[in-house]
């Protein structure tokens, strides 16, 4: 399943961000470690910081991870299961 997670940097994460900015990756491999893959990462203007598209077998997956990341202090999250829409259609019919 896909997700798109969108992040917003806590004041302590961006002072981290900007001391290392290799932590962005840094992050994406203990995703994978926690059962997620990231497909697109993007930085991004306005309300939110990055926008990440991950995959996971299943939300209770997402979830953890999420409460993992949360729980540092560092970054609030939004995270909505993505339908491709070709899967959408089919089953509209």
């Amino acid at each position: 399943m896909r997700y798109v997670v969108l992040s917003r940097l806590t004041d302590e994460g961006a002072k981290t961000l900007k001391e290392r900015p290799q932590r962005l990756k840094e992050v994406n491999q203990e995703l994978e470690k926690m059962g997620l893959k990231v497909i697109e990462q993007y930085a991004v203007l306005g309300e939110y910081d990055f926008v990440n598209i991950v995959e996971a077998n299943d939300d209770l997956t997402v979830a953890k991870a999420m409460l993992e990341l949360a729980s540092r202090g560092t970054i609030r999250t939004v995270t909505m299961p993505a339908i491709p829409v070709d899967e959408l259609i089919k089953k509209l019919k």
